[in-house]
């Protein structure tokens, strides 16, 4: 399909994904190529495991721990990820080398959205943003392999449905381990709805069932089997944990540099105690101790709830949906469909 695509301008391109995405009277997509409406056409009927109802409870938990769900994804799971061979596409193409803000903000947005309650409807935003992240990996897939940056005998398909699946994995139930241990919440319903939730996402965005996790028990042994069959954290790896910690502060609006340094610090102590050592001795994290450094953090996050609810006019009051916006991309013109058109962030138009 975005084969197909690369023949028609970058507008009409945007313009049929629109189409399909945000649904159509049927149509409108006559006369886009036949791929294109085969593919859309795969997604006509969510699959039988899906029970949209079942959606909710994981919804209430997201938004309960929206700050915990931050801390664990940036501190913890998307460290954990790029320590793999997933970092050499994301480190080549320089989505977060040189864009890292606007890459964070994107991926917070897909997060928010498909824990919308009815996110995940048919051509609702989650629903919508999760396909489009299997069109977007698909056309830097695309064009990874048809350049001679990429040595696919020695690193395989770029961004391939092994290293995506790992992924979701380590975005659902890695996360719900993190999220415990930072001090969040929930029910065994809500655990379930959660990995319920990332799993239909999962789907969504181009995960073969056959390799896709059925329950949090599986997503945890993917996450292992995906940790063994991977080489030690990288060069790659390194730089991009280092970009992740040191961009974290820019979302809490931090841009007086000292008061960034010492956040970032903090970030990475916090950070090491959710990864381990071992791994983070890897990635060259700074050397700390973690002892009670998870115990401050709970304690620090349960005296400002405490004054948000005993001294909301003296205590910034920020709710939890505030948070979420405040670190997500919502561009004016609304959900951009447009495609990379270069695996270089830079050279590549905005999309």
């Amino acid at each position: 399909m975005v084969a197909d695509l690369r023949s028609l301008e970058p507008e009409e391109q945007a313009r049929l994904i629109g189409l399909g995405l945000e649904g159509s009277d049927g149509g409108s997509l006559l006369a886009a190529p036949e791929s294109v409406r085969k593919f859309f056409d795969s997604y006509a009927e969510p699959p039988d495991w899906v029970d949209v109802n079942s959606f909710f409870p994981g919804c209430r938990m997201f938004h309960r721990n929206t700050p915990l769900v931050l801390a664990g994804m940036v501190g913890g799971v998307l460290v954990e990820g790029f320590s793999t061979n997933i970092a050499k596409s994301f480190f080549m193409t320089g989505r977060l080398r040189d864009q890292g803000m606007r890459r964070l903000k994107q991926n917070n947005r897909h997060m928010l959205e498909i824990f919308m309650p009815g996110g995940m409807d048919k051509h609702s935003d989650g629903w919508s943003l999760s396909i489009r992240v299997r069109l977007v990996h698909a056309r830097i897939r695309l064009l990874l392999s048809n350049s001679d940056e990429w040595d696919l005998e020695e690193l395989g398909t770029p961004i391939s449905a092994a290293h995506v699946g790992f992924a979701i994995s380590a975005f659902s139930a890695r996360l719900l381990s993190h999220l415990k241990s930072l001090g969040a919440s929930f029910s065994e319903e809500e655990r379930r709805s959660f990995m319920a939730v990332w799993r239909y996402s999962g789907y969504l965005m181009g995960i073969p069932e056959t390799i896709l996790f059925r329950d949090e028990q599986h997503a945890l042994e993917v996450f292992e089997i995906g940790r063994l069959c991977e080489p030690p954290p990288s060069l790659e790896s390194i730089v991009l944990a280092s970009s992740l910690v040191n961009t974290a502060p820019l979302f809490a609006g931090m841009t007086e540099s000292q008061a960034r340094r010492k956040m970032a610090g903090y970030i990475a102590q916090v950070s090491r105690a959710l990864i381990g050592n071992t791994l983070a001795d890897a990635l060259r994290y700074p050397k700390s101790s973690t002892l009670g450094i998870l115990w401050k953090f709970r304690l620090l996050n349960q005296i400002e709830n405490v004054m948000r609810r005993l001294a909301p006019g003296r205590f910034q009051d920020r709710s939890n949906m505030t948070t979420i916006l405040d670190v997500s991309m919502f561009d004016k013109d609304g959900i951009s469909y447009r495609l990379p058109d270069h695996f270089y962030a830079e050279q590549s138009s905005k999309w």
